[in-house]
C-alpha cells in the first residue's frame, strides 16, 4: 500500500491537516475512530465518501510518522 495515492498536506485544506484526497476528512478522525474501537468498515458507513483503503492509508501513514521519532513511553 503507497499511502501517498491516498493522504494529502495542502495549506488550504483543513489548515494543513493530513486529509485524504477528495474529502476534507482528517487522518486524524479515522485514527480517533480506529481508536475509539471501531471497524474499518463502520467509519466507511459513517463518512460514505471513504474507502476502506483510503482507512488502510490512513493506518501506513501513522506508521510512517511513528518510525521517524522516538516517543517515550512509561515503564
Amino acid at each position: 500500500m503507497n499511502w501517498q495515492d491516498y493522504i494529502i498536506v495542502d495549506p488550504n485544506v483543513c489548515h494543513g491537516q493530513a486529509c485524504i484526497k477528495g474529502t476534507r476528512i482528517m487522518v486524524s478522525v479515522i485514527l480517533d475512530n480506529l481508536a475509539a474501537g471501531l471497524s474499518p468498515e463502520e467509519i466507511v458507513a459513517s463518512y460514505p465518501s471513504l474507502t476502506i483503503e483510503a482507512v488502510q492509508a490512513a493506518v501506513a501513514y501513522a506508521a510512517d510518522l511513528a518510525r521517524e521519532r522516538i516517543v517515550a513511553v512509561p515503564a
